[in-house]
């Protein structure tokens, strides 16, 4: 069984657009699409967790019910999808994680760091998640990119601390799950969704996942609410190199998602552990 993390996030919150907006209030938009994906998952019977920017449920606190109501489990994504390894932000998550809380009623048992943004310099957040009951992390992927990266990290589940960031510890409290990745011509890339999902080869992905099945280990996958609904994402005007990452292929990304929920089994983090 493979595991499906929708990262719920809004037009303004991808990071490569953050860096060319102000810091004035923005109109969610893509939470409009939130049925076209309830939909979609609904269609191929599929749970999926949802990895929510908890700024979004303050504006919209319908989507708790929502994600709930549908069988789905609700996880945590930060507020405002800042990177956790900026600059003094260990405080702010703390509090952060507390607000969370309670817009969830404590249903929350999941984080995923925005871009992924777990490393060395950010690991305190290990023991913040253990620290408020968290159970599972998937922030990790197991090759390395411009903005992200562990390369040296175990492909299967594996207990975390903020001291082993890279295979299974005993001590370890947080089960970290990290995030489907692949050979392509001699290098290993990430193949999990988001990107590139837009932009490798179908069947270069749908290889991994079998890879990973026929050796017992959950694929595990994600892809953006903004990927799925393209008609609630502004096109705004970027660098050549972050346009190609934010935009390539946008169209694309529902069909492409959709092949794969009909070919694979998928579940949420919440049921996979419990089964």
């Amino acid at each position: 069984m493979n595991i499906l993390g929708i990262d719920f996030e809004d037009w303004f919150h991808p990071e490569l657009i953050q860096k060319y907006i102000s810091n004035e209030k923005h109109e969610p938009k893509v939470v409009n699409g939130i049925g076209k994906i309830l939909e979609l998952l609904r269609k191929h019977e599929t749970q999926a967790t949802f990895f929510v920017v908890g700024e979004l449920l303050e504006s919209n606190p319908e989507l708790l019910d929502l994600i709930l109501e549908n069988d789905h489990e609700i996880a945590f994504h930060t507020m405002k999808h800042t990177r956790i390894d900026s600059p003094n932000f260990k405080e702010q998550f703390e509090n952060e994680i507390l607000i969370f809380k309670k817009l969830t009623n404590n249903k929350s048992k999941g984080f995923r760091a925005p871009s992924f943004s777990l490393n060395q310099s950010s690991s305190w957040l290990i023991d913040v998640l253990e620290k408020n009951d968290y159970l599972y992390d998937s922030s990790v992927v197991p090759a390395k990119t411009n903005m992200y990266g562990i390369p040296n990290a175990d492909k299967k589940p594996y207990k975390i601390t903020s001291k082993c960031l890279e295979n299974n510890s005993t001590n370890g409290k947080i089960i970290e799950f990290p995030l489907l990745v692949t050979k392509f011509l001699g290098k290993k890339l990430p193949a999990g969704g988001g990107f590139y999902l837009r932009t490798l080869p179908t069947r270069i992905i749908e290889n991994a996942i079998k890879s990973y099945e026929k050796n017992d280990i959950p694929g595990v996958f994600y892809i953006h609410s903004w990927e799925l609904t393209p008609e609630f994402m502004p096109k705004i005007e970027l660098s050549k190199k972050d346009s190609f990452i934010t935009y390539h292929n946008l169209d694309k990304a529902f069909d492409r998602m959709e092949k794969l929920l009909e070919k694979f089994e998928f579940t949420s983090f919440k049921k996979y552990l419990k089964n």
